[in-house]
């Protein structure tokens, strides 16, 4: 199989023969893996039981759905990557905000990944071969592991979906069995003794908003990775949106739920998961818990390393796409490595999606806000300006920067980080909520309403001519 050659360059209608099942294929094969089960760990380890847990779990995602899968419409009429495409909003230039949110979203969840992968891999090891269980080993084993994700990444989109055929069904076998392996120890009861806010109503808003609506919202630049591979002269966009609603749903609560069970039957507390895992194990499942680790970790990572690659090379137009991977890869692995041996894994996991959540809703609404607007319709060309490092186009704006976009993206990220609370830092407008974290609410409606006040004389930049669609995206 040759190695993708596409950057965040158009993709050619000829070359757009993915579809609706692909789409489902690969947010399933790829979310089937302990970086995204680790999260279902996320409720448990702040005191909610078998109940709460779940109703915070699909809450969450079911309202992150609703927000991030219509962004896989962008992408079916522009034929380029999310970020790209949102310089219809904020500029050719501006649309690097959108490389940068998807950049810190995609290097964070590799990280994970990797980490929980790793630590889970050098466990079992440890128990099957009695391989020391140390810093050095763990060291060996992240390095393993982003090696070969790199190979999946660099080879990109086609080897990637092919591997998430694969995982699609493997994954979903190995998780079957790790049901039974687990039930003998399983009980409905939380782990910790005391709510991690103190009462229950704030502890299952932040379950709900760190384990259920943080897992679509990691997707809000990646969607598109997939999705301009899809023809919209072949696949309506309702089928499109259905198939990635579904994908999302299916591809996010299966593995999260099953951290869920695992976490209560492990009695993971809240210093770890990967240690508890492995230590309730039966030796039986061992050898299938090591398989899940290592082929779960390099089939998500490697898309998530692949989109890092995407939006670097957004970001430094020069660089190729093989390099800006390599790069990525490097930089996660080193954030993997100050993570396992310097934090907390459950304060960082929080952190990092409460703090990604508040800066990156307000752009994927401003974005979907654009597309509504516009009805779908793009000047595909005029969005790769900047890629070929020229000036000009319908999405020029000032200096290649849509000024309303972007101060509205810097309003809602603000407000939404005056808001957010977690282990590390509590933002001053937690006071006006009792200390419930609202901060995706507050920092989406207040990009949302100050782009809508801002740009409510102002008509979409105008498009030649729309694109050829089988249906009008705007009836979705």
């Amino acid at each position: 199989m040759p190695i993708e050659q596409r950057g965040v360059d158009t993709i050619p209608e000829e070359e757009r023969t993915s579809g609706p099942r692909d789409l489902i294929s690969i947010l399933l094969g790829s979310n089937l893996c302990l970086g995204v089960i680790v999260f279902g760990w996320l409720p448990p380890s702040f005191g909610l039981g078998l109940w709460p847990s779940l109703t915070a779990i699909v809450t969450g995602t079911v309202v992150g759905i609703a927000v991030t899968a219509p962004l896989a419409l962008v992408s079916l009429r522009t034929a380029t990557n999310l970020s790209t495409s949102s310089g219809a909003q904020f500029g050719v230039r501006g649309r690097l905000v959108g490389s940068v949110v998807g950049l810190l979203l995609s290097l964070g969840y590799t990280a994970l990944t990797l980490w929980i992968g790793g630590d889970v891999m050098v466990g079992t090891l440890s128990r099957l071969t009695g391989l020391p269980d140390n810093g050095i080993t763990r060291a060996a084993m992240y390095g393993v592991l982003a090696a070969c994700t790199v190979v999946g990444a660099v080879f990109g989109y086609r080897l990637l979906l092919r591997m998430s055929k694969v995982l699609s069904i493997g994954m979903v076998v190995l998780l079957a069995i790790g049901v039974f392996a687990y039930a003998p120890d399983f009980t409905t009861a939380a782990p910790e003794a005391s709510y991690l806010l103190g009462s229950f109503w704030p502890t299952w808003l932040l379950a709900a908003v760190a384990a259920g609506l943080s897992g679509p919202v990691a997707f809000i630049t990646l969607l598109g990775d997939y999705t301009r591979y899809v023809s919209p002269t072949r696949h309506s966009s309702r089928k499109v949106f259905w198939a990635t609603a579904f994908g999302l749903l299916v591809g996010l609560l299966v593995p999260q739920l099953f951290g869920t069970y695992t976490a209560l039957a492990a009695r993971a507390g809240s210093t770890d998961y990967a240690g508890p895992l492995v230590a309730a194990s039966p030796f039986w499942y061992l050898v299938p818990l090591l398989a899940a680790a290592a082929a779960g970790s390099v089939g998500n990572a490697g898309l998530m390393l692949y989109s890092m690659g995407l939006d670097l090379d957004a970001i430094v137009p020069k660089a190729t796409r093989t390099k800006a991977t390599v790069i990525a890869a490097t930089v996660a692995t080193a954030f993997v490595f100050v993570g396992s041996f310097e934090w907390n894994v459950q304060s960082a996991m929080t952190s990092f999606v409460l703090l990604l959540t508040a800066i990156g809703t307000p752009w994927a609404v401003i974005t979907l806000i654009g597309f509504v607007r516009c009805r779908g319709r793009y000047d595909a060309d005029a969005l790769q300006v900047f890629n070929r490092r020229s000036v000009g186009g319908i999405y020029w704006y000032r200096g290649g920067w849509n000024p309303r976009a972007t101060a509205s993206w810097a309003i809602g990220a603000g407000v939404g980080l005056l808001a957010v609370s977690t282990p590390f830092y509590e933002g001053p407008l937690l006071a006006l909520t009792g200390g419930v974290d609202c901060s995706f609410i507050f920092s989406g409606l207040a990009g949302g309403l100050v782009y809508t006040a801002l740009t409510a004389r102002t008509a979409p930049a105008a498009v030649p001519a729309p694109a050829p669609a089988a249906e009008e995206p705007a009836t979705v």
